[in-house]
């Protein structure tokens, strides 16, 4: 099977090769023939009823400073290729919403990975909400009455952003911390008036936050990330360094639990966090993890994801 594959991601030109997951996903893709142009979101456009981008042809190698090749920009009809992968990273904001919509007018005749619409409706921090019996006590609101209710049951709280990602913005508020009014003073300036995520602290977080790969709905590896001396967050943006891990019988319980609707949903490639025995986000929109996982296991999770993405082209 040879397919033409469009990567809707950030510049290439600046991603970190030994991490990246889409640099992966397109060496593997190269690796079974695929004809691959890349292009930048703001590259897409709709006129009449037809998805165009101007993208490049593009060649990938794991070449440090010199490990992607991109050819001429042409006007590219989305609806003539076989696969779109929606790989750019967050925030979720109303420009990755509009991509979504007009993504949406490929799929399914062309392929778009993840289910563009679907990803639209699963924002990490609500989308993890419709599994409520997985997940620590949490709130979401705009009310500072909520919040300060919600402290006061709970002591030990973390406040993030809704649509925040890698970690910006997220606080961890100790029984003792005299910032939570000027933090809920800050946000609403920052975030567009949009409401906040409270849960109670998990201190599981500094044995890890295991993020946990699923393709097509199936575990398919893991990772722990272990955040820094003095720091709440495990996200490897902000220092989280990552470790060997497998899965528990509790982590498979999630897995079951999510797996196959994700499937039905057509999220093809998903990463989900666990810190002790809660779910705390599911990850569609640009999910990571797939190198860490491979040198650890000594597997080729990217090879998986194809595996997947072919079956349904095939279908």
């Amino acid at each position: 099977m040879h397919l033409t594959v469009a990567i809707q991601m950030d510049p290439i030109e600046t991603i970190a090769i030994d991490t990246d997951s889409t640099f992966v996903l397109a060496v593997e893709a190269q690796r079974r023939g695929h004809i691959l142009f890349h292009y930048l979101p703001q590259d897409l456009s709709l006129r009449g009823a037809d998805v165009y981008a101007t993208a490049r042809p593009l060649v990938v190698r794991r070449a440090p400073g010199n490990h992607s090749t991109l050819g001429d920009a042409t006007h590219l009809r989305l609806a003539t290729v076989d696969v779109v992968l929606m790989r750019q990273d967050p925030p979720f904001d109303m420009a990755y919403i509009t991509a979504t919509h007009l993504l949406e007018r490929l799929h399914p005749r062309t392929l778009v990975v993840n289910d563009p619409a679907e990803v639209r409706n699963a924002p990490e921090k609500l989308f993890v909400t419709h599994f409520p019996q997985l997940m620590p006590p949490t709130l979401i609101t705009s009310s500072r009455e909520e919040i300060v209710a919600f402290r006061r049951e709970h002591s030990d709280i973390i406040l993030k952003p809704l649509f925040g990602n890698g970690g910006t913005g997220v606080f961890h508020l100790t029984p003792e911390d005299e910032n939570l009014n000027a933090l809920l003073e800050l946000f609403p300036r920052l975030y567009r008036g949009e409401p906040v995520v409270v849960q109670k602290y998990l201190p599981q977080v500094r044995e890890g936050d295991k993020r946990i790969i699923l393709i097509d709905g199936a575990p398919a590896g893991a990772v722990n990330r272990i955040p820094l001396k003095g720091e709440s967050r495990s996200n490897m943006h902000v220092g989280g360094r990552a470790v060997k891990t497998g899965l528990t019988a509790r982590d498979r319980e999630i897995c079951a639990t999510i797996g196959p609707i994700l499937k039905d949903r057509g999220l093809v490639f998903v990463g989900i966090d666990v810190i002790g025995p809660y779910l705390t986000e599911i990850n569609v929109t640009s999910p990571t993890g797939l190198q860490e996982i491979d040198r650890f296991d000594g597997v080729c999770l990217e090879s998986q994801v194809w595996d997947a993405i072919e079956s349904r082209v095939s279908k």
